[in-house]
């Protein structure tokens, strides 16, 4: 993203409180993230936006994190209807029944390791490369996972950010 500002910039600088914290819930489910989004603007360019999202979600508490990750569906099931949950799983969607099948049993395993959704950035990423980063991050400790998924939460977040701006509020 470039340093200038943006039409979608200004559109959402411009955004009604109610609408801006629609617009945000849509990129976090995090509500304490959201309303320090809300609260920073008008941002003078949309670097100074995805900065503003990093020192946010830097300082989500756990309770935040969760309210966060429950807004994103386990990877390999995006949201039915849900436009952005498939186009950030996109690596899915070609997958082998079998991938499909051992991504479910993996994640299940996870959610039950961790009590909570395995979130990465699925964005590029494909079926295996999901699958062999879940494998590998179910044998962190709970404190080092929480820091990756804070880290992974961040990138999906700028990047929903990104489109948000570019493509408009």
């Amino acid at each position: 993203m470039t340093s200038s500002s943006t039409p979608g910039l200004a559109r959402f600088n411009t955004l009604a409180d109610e609408d801006a914290a629609t617009a945000l819930h849509e990129v976090c489910a995090s509500a304490a993230w959201g309303a320090a989004l809300r609260e920073g603007r008008p941002y003078p360019t949309a670097d100074a936006l995805l900065e503003a999202s990093d020192t946010a979600t830097a300082a989500l508490t756990a309770d935040d994190l969760a309210e966060a990750m429950a807004g994103h569906p386990p990877i390999g099931r995006p949201k039915e209807g849900d436009p952005v949950s498939s186009r950030e799983q996109r690596g899915m969607a070609g997958a082998s029944e079998d991938l499909k099948a051992e991504m479910l049993e993996l994640n299940l395993a996870y959610q039950e390791r961790f009590g909570h959704v395995f979130l990465i950035c699925a964005t590029g990423a494909t079926g295996e490369q999901m699958r062999d980063a879940l494998i590998a991050r179910t044998g962190n400790t709970p404190e080092r996972e929480r820091a990756i998924v804070r880290t992974e939460l961040g990138k999906i977040n700028r990047i929903r950010l990104t489109r948000l701006v570019t493509e408009g509020a």
